[in-house]
């Protein structure tokens, strides 16, 4: 409701409706209405009021009483929102939100995040999650956690698209179809048993909810620092993914592929797991018989997500498959 308001005020910044308000509002000096007029639509009290008021919104600006009709000129040197003219790109200079946002880091900050992660993932997560028969709730963990990154960033985009800061929707689509390939991974994993126990699923869930505005106030502060952190958890899920094929091959290769790995890889609509392909603008199309193939492909998910966290961090804008301009810049290509 928030958003929405706020989305409505901003693209229609001259018109302001506040209906069934007391007529005398009116008569008010037109100072006192511009300050009435910041400190509502200031306040965080804003949606309740002007639901429970009856609030509308339209144009021309009016306030509307029952028996009478008065026109408030809001003034934009007034209004707390930056209005943007639909023709306006604010974007143009900027190739991605790192660009227009972020701050780069130096080596040693990567290294670091590097350090973290493989700290936390070796001493801690590595020894609840141990034992063969522990891999497919390690699993289910890893993916619960490893997508909160890709809502985080949706949540701090979407703001940032509703106060005017920054529009570029192919970054919201692409974060999004990162999600949604994490969730299907989730998917498979609960298809296999990952989630039967109930502290795996609160322990990870937990972790999740915590995870996720830590990544928020990441972001917000510094995208780059943000995907270079999930650039270095991607690489410890593909490391993980990879040597547990590589381990169990034949024992892998006598099931057959879940059946919500068939739709997401093969059988389904592949637009959102074309979308999230940013290494590339040819169709990728992973074999999807046997459970084997089923890693193999989640593992090559998430050198794909390696890839579009470090793209991210450097000048360049993405593309997908389903762009009308699908190219990536020879040096920038990650092999």
């Amino acid at each position: 409701t928030i958003f929405r308001i706020i989305s409505i005020i901003e693209f229609r910044p001259q018109c302001i409706v506040l209906s069934s308000l007391h007529p005398s509002i009116t008569k008010l000096p037109n100072f006192t209405i511009k300050t009435f007029k910041m400190i509502l639509l200031n306040s965080l009290l804003l949606p309740a009021f002007l639901i429970t008021s009856g609030a509308a919104f339209t144009v021309p600006c009016q306030v509307t009483n029952l028996s009478k009709q008065a026109f408030i000129p809001v003034e934009k040197s007034y209004f707390p929102l930056h209005a943007v003219e639909p023709t306006q790109d604010l974007d143009k200079d900027y190739a991605n939100p790192s660009m227009k946002f972020g701050k780069p880091l130096d080596d040693n900050m990567k290294e670091f995040n590097k350090f973290t992660v493989g700290f936390l993932k070796g001493s801690i997560f590595d020894n609840i999650f141990k034992g063969k028969d522990r891999d497919y709730a390690r699993f289910y963990a890893l993916e619960t956690i490893a997508r909160v990154p890709y809502f985080s960033y949706l949540s701090v985009l979407h703001l940032y698209e509703t106060l005017g800061k920054w529009r570029k929707a192919n970054y919201i689509k692409i974060h999004f179809a990162e999600s949604w390939n994490e969730m299907h991974h989730l998917l498979i994993m609960e298809e296999l048993g990952g989630a039967d126990n109930f502290f795996d699923r609160f322990l990870a869930q937990h972790i999740a909810v915590v995870y996720y505005w830590i990544v928020v106030c990441l972001y917000i502060w510094n995208p780059i620092m943000a995907y270079n952190l999930n650039q270095a958890i991607e690489e410890h899920a593909f490391s993980t993914y990879d040597v547990f094929v590589k381990e169990n091959p034949e024992e892998l290769g006598k099931y057959p592929a879940p059946a919500i790995a068939k739709e997401y890889y093969r059988d389904g609509d592949l637009y959102m797991f074309d979308e999230f392909q940013t290494g590339t603008c040819e169709p990728r199309r992973p074999k999807m018989v046997t459970l084997y193939d089923c890693f193999v492909a989640i593992r090559d998910d998430e050198a794909e997500h390696v890839k579009t966290m470090a793209y991210l961090q450097e000048d360049v804008e993405l593309t997908s498959k389903n762009d009308e301009a699908c190219e990536i810049p020879p040096d920038m290509l990650i092999l």
